[in-house]
């Protein structure tokens, strides 16, 4: 199984936020340290904010915060909420007619993977990924070149 983007960006602003729990932070400074698309952000974000996951404060002075502490918010309920399709295989689906379906033991042997998984996920939380504070980059690349010119 590979995560889509949207769950790689979803869990790279959630890391972002956790690792700056004070003040409110813009998408546009999580897309300039990530390197990554604002647009594409702003739609991660949204998603974040109906899921719960992150609150948004509109306006001049506005930004992103967790709604949650970093211990509260577990990683498989992240990916559960942000993947559409966990079908390791064409079988899981409906629409795929399978000859050997009813004979076949590839199915059972791979929904069991994917549970092992999420259990694996679900003992973890953004609080287990976030960085020691003492080795945290604070600057995003862009106010480092300023500081540097």
């Amino acid at each position: 199984m590979r995560l889509s983007t949207f769950s790689d960006y979803s869990l790279r602003v959630l890391l972002y936020l956790g690792e700056r729990p004070s003040g409110l932070i813009s998408i546009g400074e999580i897309a300039a340290w990530h390197e990554i698309s604002e647009s594409h952000l702003m739609k991660v974000v949204l998603h974040l904010g109906r899921c719960g996951y992150v609150q948004t404060v509109r306006g001049k002075g506005g930004g992103l915060r967790l709604a949650h502490p970093p211990a509260a918010i577990g990683l498989g309920e992240v990916l559960r909420q942000t993947e559409t399709d966990f079908a390791m295989a064409d079988c899981f689906g409906t629409t795929y007619p399978c000859r050997i379906d009813g004979i076949c033991r590839i199915k059972g042997v791979l929904h069991e993977a994917l549970q092992a998984m999420f259990l694996v996920l679900d003992s973890y939380t953004l609080a287990d990924l976030l960085a020691d504070p003492d080795t945290l980059p604070l600057a995003t690349p862009a106010r480092e070149d300023a500081r540097h010119a």
